[in-house]
């Protein structure tokens, strides 16, 4: 079985849309892991003493996902997640961003809700407490739910969760709930952007100067959840301001990944020693 790591497909992905678009500057994934990648100025890279590359210009593997700072915002919650996971104390910033983990961040607050306010009545649903049943592709749809009745809602609790009889102002607070937990992801991704933008200078206007900057998204979470990539976006034109994001496009890359491991495995093989045998 095959299986492909956050650092190839970051790498890829930012080569597939470099292929595509030369303004492309960065590649975000955003699926069940997420990664970033930029393009960086040799000369700017002081801990590289290999050969440089022919074009001055080198990719950097972010590793954002164990990105890890006392000023991230969190709550018990993923305080309880990380510590009950199989890499604790490792990507803090995935766990708080990441389809993995989103769905699984509201399973354990509808639990507490059910334990110490009775939410779902006097006993606390059996499936509730079952680790990562609930995912983030339902989540989604619960978000998302824009029928009068929250019916997607009630059929996402009674189908995954096996909770019936839930009123409509149950669902309202679980469609609340998705909400915060979704807009707090998406906010926290937005401004890791900002971080490479200001780290390549592409955070300001500058007078006389008209330069495109794109930044090339990956990945599941981005391309289906809407309310994410939508606020991902409301949140990165509040950061830079609106002048200055006229000139900054995040676009989904669709299939980067692909199309980059596919690049830069025929340009390894250009490059590639002929077989002396």
């Amino acid at each position: 079985m095959w299986s492909v790591d956050n650092r190839s497909m970051i790498r890829s992905a930012l080569a597939g849309g470099r292929y595509s678009n030369k303004d492309v500057i960065a590649s975000v994934i955003l699926g069940t892991g997420t990664n970033a990648a930029y393009v960086e100025r040799a000369q700017a890279i002081p801990k590289w003493h290999g050969v440089p590359s022919k074009s001055g210009e080198m990719v950097i593997n972010m590793e954002w996902g164990n990105f890890r700072s006392s000023h991230l915002p969190l709550t018990e919650y993923d305080h309880a997640l990380d510590a009950d996971s199989l890499n604790p104390g490792e990507q803090i910033f995935e766990k708080m961003i990441s389809g993995m983990y989103l769905g699984e961040i509201i399973r354990r607050v509808l639990c507490r809700m059910a334990e110490e306010a009775a939410f779902f009545g006097d006993t606390v649903p059996p499936k509730l407490k079952v680790p990562f049943v609930l995912r983030t592709p339902e989540m989604s749809a619960m978000h998302h739910d824009q029928s009068s009745d929250l019916k997607v809602v009630e059929n996402k609790l009674k189908d995954v969760l096996e909770i019936s009889n839930t009123s409509l102002r149950m669902r309202r607070t679980i469609v609340e709930l998705c909400n915060i937990v979704a807009t707090r992801g998406a906010r926290l991704a937005a401004a890791g952007i900002l971080g490479i933008l200001k780290k390549m200078g592409r955070d300001i206007a500058r007078d006389g100067e008209k330069q495109k900057t794109v930044v090339a998204l990956d990945g599941g979470l981005y391309e289906h959840y809407s309310e994410y990539s939508k606020c991902l976006a409301n949140t990165l034109e509040e950061l830079l301001g609106e002048e200055v994001y006229k000139s900054i496009f995040v676009e989904h890359a669709n299939d980067g990944s692909g199309i980059g491991a596919a690049l830069l495995a025929a340009s390894h093989s250009l490059y590639r020693p002929a077989d002396s045998s």
